[in-house]
């Protein structure tokens, strides 16, 4: 007679499935709260390091870069949601400023125009690349980045010489504060255009279609949705994005350059990724980007108070990215 007991210390398959839906439902229902967690813990160790930082002072530092990063974290989001990426939205927000700072003697109005201009176009571009000649967005985008950056190279020394400060509106709308000096103004434009994402993302019917596609595009075509339309919208929208952030970043430094926002390509990433949006589509909420642009603005405090350069954040911000990336897609079981 043989024994059909289960053998003590060895997990079965079964319960080895039934954990990982266990941590997929988990991570799903409860991401947000996980990332706020991370958040607090983040900030007390930064004031542990630096007990100054748990002041208004301390804290509108890092609102005041986390704003930027946020709104670039924003264009990705919408982007990875479709199942694509924008490597160069660093580059048009560093072209958007440098406009917006060379500009800047016609009158704010007039720079902030023409900044936003730089972005719908580069933008715009971006969307027929991948939506209607089917370019891959990774190869589209760094395309374009090399292109703007070989462009504003050579109308930096022709059409746009000249001024590189900023007008004053500019200056204040980056890195001024109202309640007293404790609120950045950026923080505004922040939240604005987080309200009106979150409502076009989860309460119309655009937002369905743009989970849709990342989820099965083929199925979105058979269904009738112009797929090449949206994705013409929704890289233009990243365009826009990334200009606001690069303008706010212009007023922040009060001066520009054609370095302006190049380290911002892989936090943006980073944000997104961590915030729980998937870079195979269809997963993820801006929510959880917004707290992922706080806590690397947090991390990125901390990594300064502790002497860390700048190298050495880029390495970290990478290899959130591909550990993210990588558990993410053993947790939803997505491999391709």
């Amino acid at each position: 007679m043989t024994s059909t007991s289960p053998s003590i210390g060895f997990e079965s398959d079964d319960d080895r499935l039934s954990g990982l839906a266990a941590a997929r439902v988990y991570l799903a229902e409860n991401s947000s709260l996980a990332l706020a967690g991370v958040l607090v813990i983040l900030v007390i160790a930064t004031s542990v390091v630096e007990p100054d930082y748990f002041s208004f002072a301390g804290l509108r530092n890092t609102l005041l870069l986390a704003a930027p990063l946020g709104i670039l974290a924003a264009a990705q989001t919408v982007l990875m949601l479709t199942g694509g990426i924008d490597l160069s939205v660093a580059m048009i927000a560093t072209g958007a400023g440098y406009v917006a700072g060379n500009q800047s003697p016609a009158g704010a109005v007039v720079a902030i125009l023409l900044g936003l201009l730089v972005g719908l176009l580069s933008g715009a571009a971006n969307g027929v690349g991948v939506g209607v000649f089917r370019v891959n967005p990774l190869i589209m985008t760094l395309a374009t980045s090399a292109i703007l950056l070989g462009l504003f190279t050579q109308w930096a020394q022709s059409f746009l010489s000249g001024s590189t400060a900023v007008a004053p509106f500019i200056s204040t709308l980056g890195a001024g504060s109202f309640l007293d000096h404790r609120v950045p103004y950026s923080v505004l434009v922040w939240a604005g255009i987080s309200a009106m994402l979150l409502l076009l993302l989860h309460r119309s019917g655009f937002g369905r279609v743009v989970y849709g596609i990342g989820d099965n595009d083929v199925a979105m075509r058979l269904a009738g949705v112009r797929v090449w339309q949206v994705q013409i919208a929704v890289y233009t929208l990243a365009g826009l994005l990334a200009a606001v952030a690069g303008i706010l970043l212009a007023g922040r430094t009060g001066a520009v350059d054609l370095q302006l926002a190049s380290t911002f390509l892989l936090p943006s990433v980073a944000a997104a990724v961590i915030g729980g949006t998937s870079i195979f589509g269809g997963t993820g909420s801006y929510v959880g980007t917004i707290l992922g642009a706080l806590i690397l603005s947090v991390l990125n405090s901390l990594l300064t108070f502790l002497n860390v350069g700048q190298a050495v954040q880029q390495i970290v911000y990478g290899s959130i990215v591909l550990v993210l990336a990588w558990g993410y897609a053993q947790l939803t079981g997505v491999h391709r």
